[in-house]
């Protein structure tokens, strides 16, 4: 089996539980504050490494208690860190996140040292590339650096997935590079410059990301579902129905299990049902790292439902 290659951010995340999510100038009662390792690229990794993948990791952490604390939580979790860098410099990325009654949360992220990610880093990366199953990014990190590594990625032949995550708009040259592309609701909006609200617009939507050179479009709907659109077909995948707790983690737990399905010689729209089942186990559980569902778990999960 083929290892898989993270290349992105790695967060402290500092986790508030409210009753519900506060507008602007409101402050809110919570009832619950905990501290969880996050970051986009370290819950994707953890994601693989869990369900029983070889899985590296290449970005950067801060010298500082966050930093050991991180770095260590990704080891026990079975991940290979070769290839973080702990900068001296500057302190570990951070998260502050709201979590209300629902499930449903909202989330700041200080970059730190993520943010201090660039050429060199991407040369770690090519020394991990040859062999690799597929290389999973988001966008935690800078844009620049970005398109580096997919340049990268795709020089030797590896597939690309990219979670385009927080939303933002992403340069034209990096599409084609892309195989696989899962942005949720909002960063499809931001993406195709309409509303992403229902699964027609969003079989519009994936119809734009393809024609802008991307192979395959997963655009995921929380609760509703997936839409999944490649070349040959485009179908919709109910949500599996689940007591959601904490959203957090599950579109990262969505990406790990996609490729952890993929180089386990699955076939896509099979691996799309693998993430959908892993997302679902992730909001049933509070935290990002600590609600990544086990090997054992998640097959007893598609177990129960006949899959």
């Amino acid at each position: 089996m083929k290892p898989i290659i993270v290349f992105g951010s790695i967060n402290m995340d500092l986790v508030t539980k409210t009753p519900r999510l506060p507008v602007a100038g409101e402050t809110l009662q919570g009832h619950e504050f905990f501290t969880a390792a996050g970051g986009k690229g370290a819950n994707q990794a953890v994601a693989a490494a869990r369900l029983g993948v070889s899985t590296h990791i290449v970005g950067r952490l801060g010298d500082d208690d966050f930093g050991h604390q991180l770095l260590s939580s990704l080891q026990v979790a079975g991940v290979h860190t070769d290839g973080v860098l702990v900068d001296g410099a500057i302190g570990s990325g951070v998260a502050v996140i709201a979590v209300d009654d629902a499930g449903e949360n909202n989330i700041i992220t200080i970059a730190g040292a993520n943010g201090r990610l660039g050429e060199a880093d991407v040369e770690r990366l090519k020394s991990l590339l040859p062999g690799a199953g597929a290389l999973l990014m988001q966008l935690e990190i800078p844009m620049p650096v970005v398109l580096l590594a997919a340049q990268a990625a795709n020089s030797s032949g590896i597939p690309v997935i990219l979670d385009p995550a927080p939303a933002q708009n992403i340069p034209i040259e990096l599409y084609p590079l892309v195989n696989v592309i899962t942005p949720n609701r909002w960063e499809a909006s931001q993406l195709v410059g309409f509303p992403v609200d229902d699964q027609e617009k969003a079989a519009k939507a994936a119809k734009v990301l393809r024609e802008r050179g991307v192979s395959t479009a997963i655009i995921k709907l929380g609760a509703e579902g997936v839409l999944y659109a490649a070349e040959s077909e485009t179908f919709f995948l109910p949500a599996f129905s689940v007591e959601a707790v904490d959203t957090v983690a599950a579109g990262d737990a969505f990406n790990g299990a996609l490729a952890a399905a993929l180089v386990e010689g699955l076939t896509l729209p099979q691996a799309v049902v693998w993430g959908a089942a892993a997302g679902a186990i992730s909001a049933t559980k509070a935290g990002a790292e600590p609600s990544l569902p086990n090997r054992q778990t998640f097959d007893a999960f598609l177990k129960d439902r006949g899959i």
